[in-house]
């Protein structure tokens, strides 16, 4: 059974969309075991509260360095015993020493098409509102793993959205993340750990769970 360490900021929308997975019963080989947050303020921790799940508060604006805080973190980690870390929501920037130890272990869901509308400075509603702006006529979203360049990562799922014509940057967020975030991210966890997830330099395969366990195909 793998411990699931979710990593969040704000109001925990996807780190909802994982606790009902989990009480359905969906991580079969995984279990969140702790929700740390950035923000003693983020109603995420009033969600794992209510699911029973522990929390940490680790605000990067109570230590004196980044070194420091990425020092406390990472030992809250070790005592986590974590194998998997999703960020679900994160606005702080993990440094390399906790990307390091924990090598494609760590995944994130970003709310574009990754190579589109991505990288430093596109978060949150900025992402809808450049894909608004630019005119196309899908986005979506994705979830790879971290490497210590921003939404670099392998890519594990994507999964398209179709654009509105009336869309507003809001609007297009709540149906992002209602279609694509709250999908593709549960199933990232459970294929990471069922083993499912097998990586090639910036390739992410899927291992079928027939060949996994040996079966026929």
């Amino acid at each position: 059974m793998k411990n699931i360490v979710v990593l969040v900021s704000g109001g925990g929308t996807n780190l909802q969309a994982l606790l009902d997975a989990q009480e359905k019963g969906y991580f079969s080989n995984g279990r969140i075991t702790c929700v740390i947050s950035s923000n003693p303020e983020a109603y995420a921790l009033t969600r794992a509260k209510e699911h029973g799940i522990a929390t940490r508060i680790i605000a990067p604006n109570s230590y004196l360095s980044k070194a420091q805080y990425s020092r406390t973190l990472l030992e809250a980690l070790f005592q986590e015993y974590v194998d998997l870390i999703v960020l679900a929501g994160f606005m702080t920037i993990l440094d390399a020493q906790i990307i390091h130890a924990y090598h494609n272990q760590i995944i994130n869901v970003h709310p574009s098409l990754i190579p589109s509308f991505c990288g430093s400075g596109y978060y949150g509603l900025r992402v809808h509102e450049k894909v608004l702006e630019r005119g196309v006529k899908y986005t979506g979203a994705t979830v790879h793993f971290v490497n210590e360049i921003a939404d670099d990562g392998p890519i594990i799922l994507q999964k398209p959205v179709a654009v509105a014509q009336d869309d507003t940057p809001k609007t297009l967020q709540q149906r992002v993340m209602r279609e694509a975030e709250w999908v593709i991210l549960p199933e990232a966890v459970r294929l990471f750990c069922n083993d499912q997830l097998e990586i090639k330099g910036r390739r992410v395969n899927i291992i079928e769970e027939q060949i996994r366990t040996g079966g026929a195909l």
